[in-house]
């Protein structure tokens, strides 16, 4: 299942942003210097967690020991005031908005502009919550006339030099994703996000990595984040067969690692299936998390 169909089945039935933390900044640590300050602060998708009202899936969140919600972008503007009054007094902060996908690379002007112009809002209506930023993939496998190599990374900067001159005058920020090749050719590891960001040179643009595309991309999480460095603002959660963590063979200790290496204070939300009943499989997963996190030693 793709991106695009995991988050509308996940959202289905809804009824349908965690201060900025900082802008992005390139990496300024050595891979080998340790990083006392950083921290894991768990979330998850609005979609994964059980509830009928947004309200009652906050509540939810703070009860298993969340703290970031990642919020869906359908209709988002008008969702602002229930956003703000389910997380009130609660704690939670909003960590992402889930997604202003693209297709951005493509030569069609009217169609780019189309999209640009929803990432804006999104970005708006972010900045006034306070997120962390808005998720954004260039371009899915499949998206009509988009361009390749060179021709599309430089389209990809010009779009972002829009998009990041507009984070910046409403407080927000724009975090690309990588996807593992199945589902976006363009942009598969985090490295190659860094650089994007790096030649973007704007404290709107940064990045995201998620866990299970960098199962099937990376041959190294701690060196994926390491190359994503003080760019990384956001880190999706997924066991390798994309359900909750802890309930398959994947180990979390490399990747936290590398989060540590970097200093990482952002969150890390849930987007993946769940095998069970999520009010009993979640909790149980962050307790997997917070293990594996106190296992992964940054010195190794």
């Amino acid at each position: 299942m793709d991106r695009r169909s995991f988050l509308k089945a996940s959202v289905a039935g809804l009824g349908l942003i965690a201060g900025l933390g900082g802008k992005a900044r390139p990496a300024d640590r050595t891979a080998g210097e340790r990083n006392p300050e950083a921290e894991l602060k768990l979330g998850s998708q609005e979609g994964r967690l059980p509830g009928g009202t947004l309200g009652e899936k906050v509540e939810n969140l703070v009860k298993y020991g969340g703290i970031g919600l990642e919020i869906g972008s359908g209709g988002l503007p008008g969702r602002i005031p229930e956003i703000r009054a389910a997380i009130r007094g609660t704690g939670v902060k909003i960590s992402a908005i889930c997604a202003a996908d693209g297709p951005y690379i493509i030569p069609d002007e009217a169609e780019r502009g189309r999209k640009i112009a929803g990432a804006k809002a999104l970005l708006s209506a972010a900045g006034e919550l306070g997120a962390t930023g808005v998720i954004m993939v260039p371009a899915f496998n499949g998206a009509g006339n988009q361009l390749t190599g060179l021709p599309a990374r430089d389209l990809l900067l010009r779009v972002l030099a829009e998009l990041g001159a507009h984070a910046v005058k409403v407080g927000g920020r724009m975090l690309i994703e990588p996807l593992n090749r199945d589902e976006a050719f363009f942009l598969r590891q985090l490295a190659d996000a860094a650089s994007i960001c790096r030649d973007a040179n704007s404290p709107g643009i940064a990045m995201m990595g998620d866990l299970y595309h960098m199962a099937i991309e990376e041959t190294s999480d701690t060196g994926a984040f390491i190359s994503a460095g003080g760019y990384l603002h956001h880190v999706h959660l997924a066991s390798r067969t994309r359900i909750l963590p802890g309930q398959d063979d994947r180990d979390f200790k490399d990747a936290f690692r590398g989060l540590k290496r970097i200093g990482y204070r952002d969150y890390c939300s849930l987007e993946c299936g769940c095998r069970g009943d999520p009010a009993v499989e979640i909790p149980k997963s962050f307790r997997f998390l917070e293990k594996q996190w106190k296992e992964a030693d940054d010195r190794a």
